[in-house]
This record gives C-alpha cells, sequence and structure tokens, in this order.
C-alpha cells in the first residue's frame, strides 16, 4: 500500500500547473525534447529543466538519449492512466 505521503509528493507534482501542461503534451505517446516541453509548458528552458529533473527523480518521466538531445516520455502505461483518471475527475463538475 502506499503512504499517505508518497501519494500527497505525486499529487503535488503533478499539480503544478507547468509540470501538468508537460506531462499532458506527452500523452500522446511522443518523446519531447526539454525545449518543447518548454514551449508547451510556457515557461523558460531553464525552469523545464527543474521540473522534469522532479518528474524523472519521482519516476513519472523517462528519458533517453538520442545524440546530443534528451528526449522524455511518460515512464509507464501507469502514469498515463493515473493522468487520464486526474483529467476525467477535473473535466467532471
Amino acid at each position: 500500500m502506499v503512504s499517505t505521503a508518497a501519494l500527497a509528493r505525486t499529487a503535488a507534482l503533478v499539480g503544478d500547473p507547468a509540470r501538468a501542461n508537460m506531462l499532458t503534451a506527452l500523452m500522446d505517446g511522443r518523446a519531447l525534447t526539454a525545449t518543447e516541453l518548454a514551449h508547451a509548458a510556457s515557461v523558460t528552458p531553464q525552469t523545464a529543466s527543474g521540473h522534469l529533473s522532479r518528474l524523472t527523480e519521482a519516476g513519472l518521466l523517462a528519458v533517453e538519449r538520442q545524440g546530443r538531445h534528451r528526449y522524455h516520455r511518460l515512464a509507464s502505461p501507469g502514469v498515463a492512466r493515473m493522468l487520464e483518471g486526474i483529467m476525467a475527475l477535473a473535466a467532471d463538475p
């Protein structure tokens, strides 16, 4: 069973508007660069880098290197299901 502290940490990560925008930009299964995700979240690349580090450390994102680029994607189908559930709850008044 997940501790309430772990649940609260995950909810706080996903609840940040910039991070939520980054996560939803990855919902279609693509992997995007930090620059692309910064644009999706309307934040600077430096700010995006900090957010992406936190999401990766929490296991919500995975990073793949291709040449000199790093591509970020959702870490698992479970992350996508979690986001879909939150989005469904948020859309239902």
